[in-house]
């Protein structure tokens, strides 16, 4: 904190420094200046809090500084010490700020009150600027959420607008009445094997990235809005209510910008102009099914209208003709075996001369079904396995660069899945043979307390060593590993609670550190627990 100290004699300003022990109420800095003139220049360099000035200066008194600082500097809190008892200058002190008004010869008592009132009066302001700043930061990153939200409801809720027009209107310029849409949807269904690469475990920091390059494009131009799809995870819905004649010029650059950014290009679903809002959900539709109904084999554009004429058919071609196959060879757990099943599946698959994303989907039910079908047949007694009985990853199509669907990587994906699937399963029908699942059991039990590999060792009557050894072999990850994941895991779900501290959250799990407890979750989710709960708390 800095106090300016400003009078033409010396001995003045010297006896006000010598008076006050300014490190004690926080003062690092103590300037000075000797007329009003050279007050203003150090007070635009330093910014003090504190300002004591005299009235009767040189060059600029002390009322046209109080003025001045009015104007310039009205975080400053001023004092005036002045030697003449005049209602005139005490009327422009109260007039422009000035928190007291002392007399000279100067009473160390007074002067250290008026001082102590105004430093304590500054620190208040000051943190009400900071949460001031805080609010205004939170609530830029929560503004583009707040119109997703509003955006998303609109699609199904035209009715809903008339409850917000005038927040749009502000907001984006859209007329009030007789204006028109067009919707355009992006998906991250079917994205450039390049990207899915790099962002398969970020999704949302990919989101962030493609919106704010839609938005930077669209809002220059003023003719729409992009915005994450709330009721679908891997949407984004670009909302066109001007220049339709330019739009497929505007996403084109788009995709320029995403090529530039990301390395990869992405598909446009137009659906038809409509009224706005009531006709937005059915070219939301239209632009839905444009590109569920597109070849995926194919690559002509990657902008794809919808066409009322054009309706594909599904393939009389189904998973369930080679779901014996594929079974037989998951239960023998045999990597080539499960090699063979899924090529002779997929070497029918590219006799198609057109796969569509509703055909995929179809064969991705039909998959998820008879897995969970294989598990229940050959685990009829686990109900609740990790990585078994978790509900399958939504459908990502694999696509090659050029934007094709890649049937190549997806019988590689396919087959990496089942043989791990396998792998699962052999490893939980011995599970209660393994002791190894025994201690992890126990830690499942216990994680709240503190555990170590002694206690263990001691309660199990194994040596550290093998624990040590055949923990990591049976369940790939070492025993501290796997108790600071339990943790943190269990950390996610109080952190639901807002109700719950952080400090209360870090000694339920284990810590009694609360800096700790935050460092491991952050390495193990790459967030801190604050993030998280915030994350979290907006998505309920």
């Amino acid at each position: 904190m800095k106090v300016l100290i400003v009078d033409d004699e010396k001995h003045v300003r010297d006896a006000i420094s010598l008076l006050i022990p300014w490190q004690e109420i926080g003062v690092d800095l103590v300037l000075e200046a000797e007329d009003g003139e050279a007050a203003t220049r150090i007070i635009e360099r330093e910014h003090p809090a504190l300002i004591l000035t005299d009235m009767l200066m040189p060059i600029k008194n002390g009322v046209q500084l109080l003025e001045w600082i009015r104007t310039y500097s009205p975080g400053s809190k001023t004092v005036v010490i002045s030697g003449h008892d005049d209602f005139d200058f005490v009327r422009h002190t109260v007039k422009y700020g000035g928190m007291d008004y002392l007399l000279k010869p100067i009473d160390p008592d007074q002067l250290a009150e008026a001082v102590q009132k105004a430093i304590d009066a500054w620190k208040a302001d000051e943190q009400d600027r900071m949460q001031s700043r805080e609010q205004t930061i939170e609530m830029n990153q929560i503004k583009p959420v707040y119109w997703d939200k509003i955006f998303s409801n609109l699609i199904h809720e035209p009715r809903y607008y008339y409850s917000v027009q005038d927040a749009i209107s502000r907001e984006f310029f859209i007329p009030k009445e007789g204006g028109r849409c067009q919707a355009v949807i992006l998906t991250l269904d079917t994205m450039d094997s390049t990207v899915m690469d790099k962002f398969s475990s970020h999704l949302d920091l990919l989101y962030f990235t493609l919106t704010n390059i839609c938005n930077e494009i669209l809002r220059r131009e003023g003719v729409g809005y992009a915005f994450r799809h709330w009721s679908s995870e891997n949407e984004l819905v670009l909302l066109f209510w001007n220049g339709f004649e330019r739009l497929k010029m505007i996403l084109t650059e788009i995709n320029d910008g995403f090529y530039m950014t990301l390395n990869g290009r992405f598909d446009f679903g137009l659906g038809a102009v409509e009224a706005f809002p009531n006709g937005l959900g059915n070219s939301y539709k239209e632009a839905r099914q444009a590109l569920r109904a597109r070849n995926l084999l194919e690559r002509h554009n990657r902008l794809h209208s919808y066409n009322s004429q054009e309706r594909p058919k599904l393939s009389a071609l189904h998973f369930t003709d080679y779901e014996e196959n594929i079974r037989f060879a998951v239960r023998s757990s045999q990597p080539e075996r499960i090699k063979e099943a899924v090529a002779s599946w997929i070497a029918e698959v590219k006799k198609l001369e057109s796969i569509t994303v509703e055909q995929l989907e179809l064969w991705w039910h039909e998959y998820n079904v008879f897995r969970s079908h294989w598990i229940k047949d050959l685990l009829p007694e686990q109900t609740d396995i990790p990585g078994l009985t978790d509900e399958p990853a939504k459908m990502i199509v694999p696509m090659d660069k050029q934007g094709k669907l890649s049937l190549d990587l997806w019988q590689d994906e396919l087959t990496q899945s089942l043989i791990h699937l396998a792998a699962l399963m052999v490893r939980y029908q011995q599970k209660d043979n393994n002791v190894i699942y025994d201690i992890a059991k126990y830690i499942d039990s216990h994680y709240h307390e503190e555990i170590t590999l002694q206690d263990i060792a001691t309660k199990f009557y194994l040596s550290r060593e093998y624990i040590s050894r055949k923990f990591k072999q049976e369940m790939s990850e070492n025993l501290s590993d796997y108790i600071g994941r339990i943790r943190i895991e269990k950390a996610q779900l109080l952190l639901l609670n807002p109700n719950l501290k952080i400090t209360q959250i870090s000694e339920m799990v284990g810590y009694n550190d609360e800096k700790y407890f935050s460092k491991v979750f952050k390495k193990i989710t790459q967030i801190s627990p604050n993030e998280y709960r915030k994350r979290e708390l907006l998505k309920s």
